[in-house]
């Protein structure tokens, strides 16, 4: 299935200059969709991998029924103040700006292997710093997995050593 031809482009969004990959419409089409999970599962399920995080909010979309199909647990990465318990956080540079992240200190045992899933790799700094908050609570990040890696940004380059999986690459 090429999800290219489900996936909208937004010009201009959030900020003039950005070409907003929207994933609404691959969410949409039920055989898509099903297609995306059950594609990023088959990557997943021989990695050994105890919880899958999901980075708020379209990770959360794509994450959790990867969890439910690996049967292993969910981690929500949020953002600042979202969270009710003890947290972590990191402050971290997006494309266009600034933001913090945080994680429930108790998410998961130290030593817990983690898959970090996402909607899309741009620049790889909000996927970093994620890896760097469940590095802090002593989790190993196996790697992370996205529908949609933007190329041209060489957001791979900042997470070198990790395994990194994209369903669609653009270059553009």
């Amino acid at each position: 299935m090429d999800l290219r031809n489900i996936i909208r482009n937004v010009p201009d969004f959030p900020v003039k200059g950005i070409q907003f990959k929207d994933i609404t419409t691959l969410l949409r089409d039920k055989d898509a969709y099903r297609y995306a999970i059950d594609r990023i599962t088959r990557h997943c399920e021989n990695l050994n991998i105890d919880f899958i995080a999901g980075i708020e909010a379209r990770g959360f979309i794509i994450g959790a029924p990867v969890a439910y199909n690996l049967k292993v647990g969910f981690v929500p990465i949020r953002k600042e103040g979202r969270l009710p318990y003890q947290v972590e956080k990191i402050s971290y540079q997006l494309e266009y700006g600034e933001s913090i992240l945080e994680i429930h200190s108790d998410a998961f045992p130290k030593g817990s292997r983690i898959m970090v899933i996402d909607d899309l790799l741009a620049t790889g700094g909000t996927t970093l710093a994620v890896f760097k908050l469940i590095e802090k609570l002593e989790g190993i990040v196996v790697g992370a997995d996205f529908i949609i890696e933007l190329e041209m940004l060489k957001g791979r380059e900042k997470l070198k050593g990790y395994e990194i999986f994209s369903l669609i690459k653009y270059n553009i």
